[in-house]
């Protein structure tokens, strides 16, 4: 049972108090074997391949709760996600909080209990982390850093500059849930029905599709900047045109409406529960139906082609219109919603 009402300055002095929050709060909804060791650091062991991928990430989203989740699951599935799209078997997590005096402790708490479901449901454990308390105002209650690690698999070698002309774009469900879940919330803005965050963990999503399609050159999940400044990235890598058709991209009616009252673009949203997938033409139907038959990938949509450069051309991004015409979908310029993630 927690003793305390807020978070206080005491809670990151390393001593009785830090101990008893590490206790009562953070083993309690973590207690994965490795951080019950209590040692500074969380020993576990990974497979023989010898190759590992990590990232790391921090998330600072406005309003910490929101529809569909919170910066606690937040911060689990971005990290899961992000070590997942080398193709690699997410194993551990570290989390680290930075919080401020007087934050409810039945906000961390719930914001705890998130981040352990979230990581139950990815298979993963978290087995080191770090508090920190400042005084008020010197973060906006609670910032989470989370890394992960997980083991390549031997053969799985998935990178943005490996797309080939011919290749076939996929995206795993509806785009810009998340951006305007978030800007509804922050705002207080009404829509007849309730927009919901996209935030989960791909990671299985992402070994299907792999066992699938074992070609597949590249995953990427479309946080912020949304899908233009994915494509972007993978067409100035690889040096190729990608075309997308914009009748086939997946977006909900009342994302589209609200991106159309707003002035967004939704393939400039960001999202944080879809994967964009390059594969091979002669695998992509058999991606598809793996990422229709995952958890999160039912609305999953093949989207676009990859094309050879013309001479003098510049890598770009292309969509094709309902109408038959063409736009250059560029990468965001400057900050379209700030701290959403």
């Amino acid at each position: 049972m927690v003793t305390d009402n807020t978070v206080l300055l005491g809670h990151g002095s390393g001593g009785q108090m830090m101990k008893r929050l590490i206790d009562e709060v953070f083993l309690e909804a973590f207690g994965s074997p490795e951080l019950l060791v209590g040692n500074d650091s969380g020993v576990a062991e990974l497979a023989p391949t010898g190759r590992i991928a990590m990232s790391t990430d921090s998330f600072v989203v406005t309003p910490r709760f929101f529809p569909g989740g919170d910066i606690g699951r937040l911060a689990v599935c971005g990290t899961v996600n992000d070590v997942a799209t080398s193709g690699a078997h997410v194993r551990y997590l570290s989390c680290g909080f930075i919080l401020e005096e007087g934050f409810p402790m039945g906000d961390l708490l719930r914001i705890c209990s998130s981040m352990a479901k979230t990581a139950e449901e990815a298979g993963v454990r978290i087995i080191t982390g770090d508090t920190k308390v400042v005084e008020r105002g010197g973060v906006d209650g609670v910032y989470i850093n989370t890394a992960g690690v997980g083991e390549v698999p031997e053969g799985v070698e998935l990178s943005g500059g490996a797309c080939r002309p011919g290749d076939v774009v996929l995206v795993s469900g509806t785009l810009g849930d998340h951006g305007i879940a978030v800007m509804s919330q922050r705002e207080g803005l009404a829509f007849s029905t309730t927009i919901e965050s996209d935030a989960a963990p791909l990671n299985h999503l992402i070994a299907a599709v792999l066992t699938a399609a074992p070609r597949t050159r590249c995953f990427r999940d479309p946080t912020r900047g949304g899908l233009a400044s994915t494509l972007n990235e993978f067409a100035a890598a690889s040096n190729v045109e990608i075309e997308v058709d914009e009748d086939a991209v997946p977006v909900l009616p009342q994302v589209q409406a609200a991106c159309e009252m707003l002035g967004y673009d939704p393939l400039q949203v960001a999202n944080e529960g879809k994967m964009v997938a390059v594969v091979p033409a002669d695998e992509a139907d058999a991606a598809l139906e793996a990422m229709r038959a995952s958890r999160y990938g039912e609305n999953a949509a093949i989207i676009g082609r990859v094309s050879e450069l013309a001479p003098a051309a510049r890598p770009r991004v292309l969509v094709r219109t309902p109408w038959g015409s063409t736009r250059i979908l560029d990468m965001l310029v400057g900050e379209q919603l700030p701290r959403i993630c």
